[in-house]
């Protein structure tokens, strides 16, 4: 059977949503998907995340401010392991480290990139249970800030505090989502402040290394890592995709960027996930407006990007996607439903629905494994 964990968004974020929610399939999944109702009773668990060796499953709860942990108790059973864990204000996604020691969690609303330590059974570490974070620290002779809450990061660079926008708009940070990148920092996307940052791992928190500008005004949303080690970063307001790449000194930067597609509209369509076939050569965005997927080709060995391709994405708003044996799976926020896409097998090109469900306010897939 095919099974996927859903986020979605409840009442206090606009959606009917009543907490994790599972979607399944027969064997023939291309056309049996169907929602199967809540498995947690959880509000607005916007964005999911995997423990990498334990059955565990952490819930970005966005309009709690908060992250929660989940544990697998059966064939389609999650149940609360610990209470919920204070993040920031609209944490809107999560990435758990390949350790599986800690998680960072990106807050939207007051721009906080966040650190929560994660147990050897995979409970989230309160603040007060990281007091320890300081003596082991200095056993290890390791820095420690204790400037920055236990088991938290310190928040986002203050460095535009009271800068404006070219429309005199005040500028507001906006953390987005995590990537961990292979020679162990973390990139973290600010759509506010239009930057991609880097941090250091260590002691408890994490050290800021250096910052990516970006142009005033694109917006970096979500981003993927290429098996090339280059990082895709899709944005929100100019629907393009900026590729970065390490220098000789290990600094961060651009190499390239471009449109996600030839049509979209700049300030009417607003780019959501970017995901990657399972070799790297092909990425798809969803465009927000005009309900589309479009399909970039990977050039070189990972340094450019460009569009070949535009589908329908069958649903509203589709906040969510990602490829799924040879197709792509489509969440619509405001269509209260899922779509599955056909994907060419020889180009990856979208090419068309194949199958549509019913489910409330979907956000998130999280395979079931």
């Amino acid at each position: 059977m095919t099974r996927f964990w859903l986020g979605g968004y409840g009442p206090a974020m606009g959606g009917a949503a009543d907490g994790i929610g599972l979607l399944a399939g027969d064997a023939d999944a291309a056309t049996a998907l169907s929602y199967r109702g809540a498995v947690t009773s959880t509000p607005s668990p916007s964005w999911l995340a995997r423990h990498p060796s334990l059955d565990v499953v952490y819930a970005a709860l966005e309009g709690d401010s908060a992250v929660q942990a989940f544990a697998r108790t059966g064939e389609t059973a999650l149940t609360p392991l610990g209470e919920p864990v204070e993040a920031g204000q609209f944490v809107c996604h999560v990435a758990v480290a390949p350790s599986g020691r800690f998680l960072i969690a990106s807050c939207y609303g007051d721009g906080r990139v966040v650190r929560i330590g994660i147990d050897a059974e995979g409970r989230l570490i309160p603040d007060a249970a990281n007091n320890a974070a300081e003596l082991r620290a200095a056993l290890l002779g390791e820095p420690f800030d204790a400037a920055a809450p236990a088991g938290v990061a310190a928040a986002a660079s203050d460095r535009y505090a009271g800068a404006l926008t070219a429309t005199g708009e005040a500028r507001v940070s906006h953390a987005h989502a995590a990537a961990f990148l292979p020679d162990g920092r973390i990139a973290t996307t600010d759509l506010g402040f239009d930057l991609v940052r880097i941090w250091r791992p260590s002691a408890g928190v994490l050290t800021l290394d250096h910052e990516v500008v970006l142009p005033e005004g694109v917006g970096p949303r979500h981003m993927v890592v290429h098996p090339s080690a280059h990082l895709h970063v899709v944005t929100e307001y100019s629907c393009e995709v900026f590729t970065l790449a390490t220098g000789p000194d290990g600094t961060w930067g651009v190499v390239s960027a471009v449109l996600a597609s030839p049509i979209a509209q700049v300030g009417t369509d607003f780019p959501a996930e970017l995901a990657r076939s399972r070799d790297g050569q092909i990425l798809y965005t969803a465009l927000r407006g005009s309900n589309t997927i479009a399909a970039l080709r990977v050039r070189g060995s990972g340094e450019s990007v460009e569009s070949f391709a535009l589908s329908d994405s069958g649903v509203d708003w589709p906040r969510h996607h990602l490829v799924f044996e040879g197709k792509l799976l489509v969440a619509g926020q405001r269509s209260d439903s899922i779509a599955l896409l056909d994907l060419d097998e020889r180009t990856g090109a979208p090419l068309g629905i194949r199958h549509q469900a019913a489910a409330p306010a979907p956000t998130h897939f999280l395979p079931v494994r």
